[in-house]
């Protein structure tokens, strides 16, 4: 099969990795990058089978500018929530794209290690179960995927865990301990399943791979930039500094604004989100520390 990634990033590189094991992958992004297989957008969008790799806060633009739905079948590989109207991204698909062709993409997965071609396990979710299985079928060995059809519960999933990762580190860089970081993640995975539930996700969504498998991934390694941003704020860094020596995209940075503001909108209790907000926002995360255990 003929499948595109749109986003030359590590995440959509290490899914073009992935899917050229066994088929015929091309890769695109906003600028030229000496990959393997790559082409324009042009071509890129030719295609029947195509997967959105492109940082969150950008898709909907992203769209509007390129996009024309031309019976494509789409898988959502980004993770986030857009800050400035707090939609979720398959939402913002939908303008585009019938719901029958939207697929979204969750589980614990770091680039890194897709291009070792280390195993994992993946959940697709749609509710086209049939393309969701037709996406299952483009992975490699390595990577076990599952069809699903709760995508409200993996892309809350998706989006939350790294707000939770940046917490997380926050708890690392304060030198807080072991039983620090395993209480806040595990409060956090009751708080990511309060927000999820009250969008009509599935509760069992968060106890499998796109809920705690991808949080206690994502909390819990250097590898993680949304951690690597918790941990550099929590030593006094400046967040500019932080995002520019990353050189890549932390989307819990803005989602934690998202889902605070849909939180108070909203009436639901999600104090770790908040404090990161805030943290993001300049307060002291020692302040925050003694706000979440008052």
């Amino acid at each position: 099969m003929n499948i595109s990634v749109i986003g030359g990033g590590r995440w959509g590189q290490a899914l073009h990795f992935a899917f050229s094991q066994n088929h015929e992958s091309v890769i695109t992004s906003r600028t030229k990058k000496d990959i393997p297989n790559f082409v324009s957008l042009e071509k890129a969008l030719d295609n029947e089978y195509i997967v959105m790799a492109l940082p969150a806060q950008i898709v909907g633009d992203w769209l509007k500018k390129n996009f024309k739905y031309n019976n494509q079948k789409i898988l959502i590989a980004a993770k986030g929530i857009e800050e400035k109207s707090g939609r979720f991204l398959n939402e913002i698909f939908l303008d585009f794209v019938p719901s029958s062709a939207l697929a979204y993409l969750s589980g614990p997965s770091f680039a890194a290690e897709v291009m070792k071609a280390l195993p994992t396990a993946l959940v697709v979710s749609s509710k086209n179960k049939e393309m969701a299985k037709e996406f299952c079928a483009f992975f490699p060995r390595f990577i076990k995927s599952y069809a699903d059809d709760d995508i409200v519960g993996a892309e809350v999933s998706g989006a939350y865990k790294n707000v939770l990762a940046i917490a997380s580190g926050v708890c690392d860089g304060l030198d807080l301990g072991l039983n620090a970081r395993a209480s806040l993640i595990a409060r956090g995975l009751v708080e990511m399943q309060r927000f999820g539930l009250s969008f009509g996700a599935k509760e069992a969504t968060f106890l499998g791979l796109s809920g705690a498998g991808d949080l206690f991934l994502t909390a819990s390694s250097v590898l993680s930039r949304n951690y690597r941003v918790g941990a550099a704020l929590a030593k006094g860094s400046k967040l500019d500094e932080i995002l520019h020596d990353l050189g890549e995209v932390a989307e819990g940075v803005l989602t934690s604004r998202a889902i605070n503001k849909i939180s108070k909108e909203r009436n639901i209790y999600t104090p770790i989100a908040r404090e990161v907000s805030m943290i993001i926002d300049g307060k002291s995360p020692l302040e925050s520390l003694k706000d979440l255990l008052a």
